[in-house]
């Protein structure tokens, strides 16, 4: 069944607890809301989000919910889903205001998260608590979900511009959707917790600005070197790694600042990229031993026809001599710009059974 969703905001200037209205907050730190992704614990009166994909999860009795969040920016915006079903749009504004995710429904046991759509170059996101209808409970899910899995990706893991239907990729971050991109609905397929290490432009040996992917991938604030995060928290069943597409295009423009920033006037070589993605791949394998790892190449313009990036991949792979990783190379999608939903889709669509076939987890 759709629900109605009504999405509006009230300024709120401090935490509501019970509120006028009896209506019953939820804080942030209770134990039956379910969080997905790298999210900051630290402070006692919220929890605050960085990363794509990043979400909270309320399950309740009551016919109405809100949520109290401060964004940074106001350039962050969100999904709500309703009771697995029902998705629409949140765009938060700056600052502490309490916005209403969805009322009038039914009496009942329902399900409520909110997930970040966008990228963390957007901002951070402090989530306080929900605020249910006046009688409502939180509800414990005893239906927990069972596998992790985690990427490592740029644009194409991000879901930058993937709503974009004009296919001008433009950078307006409505039209970037995480909820949307081949990693989420992987991790949907298989009812898995995810996590979404990403960030469009960045690359394993050059980026279109001075970060690599190595500088970010153990990071918990993906602007803090110092708020490192604790890989012992989640060990995922499998991470994939799609990663390249910006190297491959940088690699060709030493007149661009970040060329000269990492290789000053050397060209690197196929060995020097090679060798960078298998240390990058062994920074992993040093946190998640057990884990099954999918190199992933895949679906721009690095694997059209003739292209060699290909063979750095399978390069790195074999130089590894681990059993446990994998390559997955995805086929051009022959179309400019990002993949829009549909290439999306085919993206996961070849992911999906591809871990079917190979990896039992």
């Amino acid at each position: 069944m759709k629900y109605l969703i009504i999405v509006i905001c009230i300024v709120c200037s401090s935490c509501i607890k019970g509120g006028y209205d009896n209506t019953v907050f939820i804080d942030s730190k209770n134990e039956y809301l379910e969080y997905s992704g790298r999210v900051n614990y630290s402070n006692a009166d919220y929890s605050e989000i960085y990363w794509s994909g990043s979400s909270v999860k309320i399950y309740f009795e009551g016919t109405a919910v809100s949520a109290i969040l401060n964004d940074d920016t106001g350039a962050n915006y969100y999904n709500v889903i309703i009771d697995e079903d029902s998705v629409t749009l949140l765009r938060l504004k700056a600052g502490k205001i309490q916005y209403e995710l969805a009322a009038n429904l039914p009496q009942g046991i329902h399900c409520v998260e909110i997930f970040k759509r966008t990228e963390y170059t957007c901002g951070s996101t402090k989530f306080y608590g929900f605020v249910i209808s006046a009688g409502g409970k939180v509800i414990e899910n005893k239906l927990k979900k069972e596998r992790s899995i985690e990427f490592y990706g740029n644009s194409i893991t991000c879901g930058y511009a993937v709503e974009d239907s004009t296919g001008l990729d433009r950078p307006d971050s409505i039209y970037t959707n995480n909820y949307m991109s081949y990693s989420a609905i992987t991790a949907r397929n298989f009812n898995a917790n995810y996590t979404c290490i990403s960030r469009s432009g960045i690359g394993v040996t050059i980026s279109w600005f001075p970060v690599l992917i190595t500088d970010i991938y153990n990071r918990l604030d993906p602007n803090n070197d110092a708020k490192l995060w604790d890989f012992s928290v989640n060990k995922p069943g499998i991470v994939v790694i799609n990663l390249m597409q910006n190297d491959s295009w940088l690699i060709n423009k030493p007149d661009y600042f970040t060329y000269r920033y990492y290789f000053k006037n050397s060209t690197p070589s196929v060995e020097y990229v090679v060798n960078s993605y298998v240390n990058f791949i062994k920074l992993l394998r040093s946190e998640y031993p057990n884990t099954s790892i999918i190199c992933m190449l895949g679906n721009m313009d690095i694997t059209k026809v003739n292209s060699e990036w290909a063979n750095v991949l399978e390069d790195a792979v074999k130089h590894l001599n681990d059993s446990n990783v994998y390559t997955l190379i995805v086929p051009y999608k022959n179309t400019p710009g990002h993949p829009n939903v549909a290439e999306q889709q085919q993206l996961a669509n070849v992911l999906i059974h591809f871990i079917n076939e190979n990896i039992h987890w």
